[in-house]
C-alpha cells in the first residue's frame, strides 16, 4: 500500500521585518485503529486493542510491532494474517488494521486497557475526536481580541532554553511553557514525554485557578501533534507556537477551533498555519 506522508498547504512565513504567503508541506497525522481477531474458527472474537496516531504507511509492520512489543503476541508464527479493514467513513481512509491470530494462539490481553489512546473517534478519520472536544471542553470559544506582535515570539525559545536546566544536562526532555502577551514566562514544565509535559502545565494551571488560559501563549519545545493541540484546546489556549513542525491533523484541529498555530519558531522566523489574525505581522510584505 502506498499512501502520501505529506500534503501541501498555504502558510504565512514571517521572518525578521517581513512576511510572505507561500506553500509548505505538512507531515500527515491520522489515527490508526488496531483490531485483533482470535479464537477457534467457530468462536472467533474481534477486539479493538489500540488507537494510535501515526503517519500513514507501513501500517502492517506498525500493527505487528505494536502487538509484539506490548507482549500481546510472542512470535511471528502466531499471526495468520494482517490486512486493512474498510468501513463506512466519509473520509474513506485505510485507517483500520485487523490482525488475525492462528486458532491455537491465546493473546495476552491483560494490559490492553493500560494506557492506549482511546476517544469517541471512529478511529478512521479523527473527526469524532474533534467533535468530542467540542462537547466536553468548557473553554472552546477562542478569544479573537487577543493579539501579539510577531517580534515578541522570536525571543521565546531562548527564554525557554534558559529555564530548561535539566535539558542542558540530559538533552532528553520535552518542555511546555506558558507566556504572557508581553512575552514574560509564567511557568514551564518538563518531561520525557511531550504530552506529559503539557499535562503537567495544564494541571498546574487548573490547580492554581488559572483556567481558561485564553490570554496566554503556549510554547512547545518540539513538534505540534494533534494530541497537544487537543490538550491546549481543552484549556482554552488560543495561541500555540512550536519550535518544530505541526502535523496535518494538528492544523485541522487548530483551524476547527480558531486557534492560532505557529511552527518552526527558530531565530527570527516562523510559519503561521491557522488564525493569522492574532499575530500582528511586520509592515512589509515580501511579494517575491
Amino acid at each position: 500500500m502506498t499512501q502520501n506522508a505529506s500534503r501541501k498547504i498555504r502558510v504565512t512565513k514571517v521572518f525578521s521585518d517581513a512576511y510572505v504567503d507561500k506553500t509548505d508541506a505538512l507531515a500527515i497525522e491520522e489515527p490508526l485503529e488496531i483490531r485483533l481477531q482470535f479464537g477457534m474458527h467457530d468462536q472467533r472474537a474481534t477486539k479493538n486493542v489500540s488507537v494510535t496516531m501515526r503517519t500513514p504507511g507501513n501500517d502492517i509492520e506498525l500493527a505487528a510491532g505494536f502487538l509484539f512489543t506490548e507482549g500481546i503476541v510472542k512470535f511471528a508464527d502466531d499471526i495468520a494474517g494482517i490486512d486493512h479493514c474498510f468501513v463506512a467513513c466519509s473520509e474513506n481512509k485505510e485507517n483500520i488494521v485487523q490482525v488475525s491470530l492462528k486458532e491455537w494462539v491465546v493473546p495476552n490481553l491483560q494490559n490492553t486497557e493500560r494506557n492506549f489512546y482511546t476517544t469517541s473517534s471512529c478511529g478512521v478519520c479523527g473527526k469524532g475526536s474533534i467533535n468530542a472536544i467540542r462537547t466536553v471542553s468548557s473553554f472552546s470559544n477562542a478569544d479573537d481580541h487577543f493579539t501579539i506582535s510577531s517580534g515578541m515570539l522570536y525571543g521565546l525559545p531562548a527564554v525557554l532554553e534558559q529555564q530548561q536546566a535539566v535539558f542542558a544536562d540530559t538533552g532528553g526532555l520535552h518542555a511546555s511553557a506558558l507566556f504572557s502577551p508581553e512575552g514574560e514566562l509564567i511557568m514551564v514544565k518538563e518531561d520525557v514525554g511531550r504530552h506529559n509535559a503539557l499535562d503537567k502545565l495544564i494541571g498546574a494551571a487548573l490547580l492554581s485557578g488559572r483556567l481558561p488560559l485564553n490570554r496566554s501563549i503556549l510554547l512547545l519545545s518540539g513538534r505540534a501533534s494533534f494530541e497537544l493541540v487537543q490538550k491546549a484546546a481543552m484549556a482554552g489556549i488560543c495561541i500555540i507556537a512550536s519550535v518544530g513542525a505541526p502535523s496535518s491533523l494538528a492544523v485541522e484541529l487548530a483551524e476547527e477551533f480558531n486557534i492560532t498555530l505557529a511552527g518552526f519558531l527558530r531565530g527570527n522566523r516562523f510559519n503561521i498555519y491557522t488564525a493569522t489574525h492574532r499575530i500582528l505581522l511586520p509592515i512589509h510584505e515580501n511579494t517575491h
